[in-house]
């Protein structure tokens, strides 16, 4: 595993027209839109990114083996892709943190809005200026995905950089894990790999959010084990929970739930089909002293809603956190009909006055559609909508405008008002 960046002589050059996503703020070079290639590289090298005119565009790392032929990490030519510009990029990505999250230096925390918590993403790809990197702090522990070659060459002089960097503001970083196990490495010709960065430590790691404590697995839990995207939005549907009765749908290791019960919730249903979830979320409850008002089931929530509906059954609340129902362009179809089938189920167990709180993880569900999924599931219910909130990912998970793949999180809290 190199720690070095590895600069080649390679200059790229772009079929006339084409490079409309980088010169519009982009950082992404497609395989078809080069024309092509003067001198010697390795998949993975810093190469020049040249116009058809010859005209200097950036600086990226190259792969043969993906479509997105070359990640831009510099757009001037004085910028050239060194240890120096790491540190840059790196300590602004910190410095933004520690700004909109307000960080406190003496107890090591961020205060946001009413949050409270020792753990945010550090690093999230293209939205940092640093392509295929994500990484998440969970207290004092770092957690890892690297998807693209180039910054996967780099990945260990980026940790070294940045637990020097939260050192200078009191974060001593006890352990690292990595977490880069996603399919779409195969994709960058890279192997699917997870395990420790560093010496070993437990990797269930203690956190808290919201006044609300969790153990963290980062070793088998979803992504990097905790989606910290959300901490604002289960902040946000704290004030509808009090008193109420609530489900809970596809609570992963139940953080939704678990705010709904410490807001005051009368009793809180929280529904995942993932065994190792479920169990996850059953020591949670415990961790807070809030199992007496959660209680828990593994179940298929296309399953689960129906039943609920034949039986009678109504809520103050329901909350629905599917994950992303497509991962592509090609099954965008398929999952609009699995967003407003859950949508239709979801606000048909909804109280006339109660709450829906629903969201959408995926950017190929872009905010236009799902808004428009959201209605039609409301006219099929046969219930009236009154938005209450419309939120997004927190701004630890920054929007790149040039970069639509950085924004994927649609959350929204309605009031249903009566039937039609």
């Amino acid at each position: 595993m190199s720690n070095k960046i590895s600069i080649s002589n390679a200059k790229i050059i772009l079929r006339k027209g084409e490079g409309r996503t980088i010169k519009s703020g982009g950082l992404w070079v497609f395989d078809n839109e080069i024309k092509d290639i003067k001198g010697t590289y390795e998949n993975g090298d810093i190469v020049e990114v040249h116009d058809f005119d010859d005209y200097f565009l950036g600086y990226g790392f190259i792969n043969d083996n993906s479509k997105i032929r070359v990640r831009l990490m510099s757009r001037k030519k004085e910028n050239v892709v060194n240890e120096d510009l790491l540190r840059k990029r790196l300590q602004s990505a910190w410095d933004y943190r520690k700004s909109v999250y307000a960080f406190d230096k003496e107890d090591g925390l961020f205060h946001y809005e009413g949050v409270v918590s020792d753990s945010c993403r550090l690093i999230f790809g293209e939205a940092d200026f640093i392509p295929g990197i994500t990484i998440d702090k969970f207290g004092n522990v770092l957690v890892i995905e690297s998807l693209a070659l180039g910054s996967d060459k780099m990945k260990m002089l980026i940790l070294d950089i940045l637990k020097d960097i939260l050192k200078n503001d009191g974060v001593n970083i006890r352990g690292i894990y990595e977490r880069s196990d996603a399919k779409v490495r195969k994709q960058e010709g890279l192997p699917i790999t997870k395990g420790f960065l560093s010496d070993e430590f437990d990797t269930n790691v203690p956190i808290i959010e919201n006044d609300i404590k969790y153990i963290v697995d980062v070793a088998n839990g979803q992504k990097t084990g905790f989606f910290l995207d959300q901490k604002l939005n289960r902040m946000a549907v704290r004030p509808i929970c009090k008193g109420a009765r609530v489900l809970d749908c596809f609570t992963h290791t139940g953080s939704f739930g678990l705010n709904c019960a410490m807001a005051g919730a009368k009793s809180v249903i929280s529904v995942d089909a993932s065994d190792l979830a479920i169990e996850q979320a059953k020591e949670n409850a415990k961790l807070n002293n809030l199992d007496n008002i959660i209680s828990y089931e593994c179940a298929d929530i296309f399953d689960l809603l129906p039943s609920l509906e034949e039986k009678g059954e109504r809520f103050d609340v329901v909350i629905l956190d599917p994950p992303a129902f497509t991962k592509s362009r090609a099954s965008i179809k398929k999952a609009v009909t699995g967003y407003r089938e859950i949508n239709i189920r979801g606000l048909k167990l909804v109280k006339n006055g109660g709450y829906l709180a629903t969201c959408s993880c995926s950017h190929f569900m872009d905010e236009d559609l799902f808004l428009k999924t959201i209605k039609e599931a409301a006219r099929d219910a046969h219930k009236r909508l009154r938005q209450v909130q419309f939120l997004q990912q927190g701004p630890d998970h920054p929007i790149l405008w040039a970069n639509d793949t950085s924004y994927y999180l649609k959350f929204l809290i309605f009031q249903v008002v009566d039937e039609l």
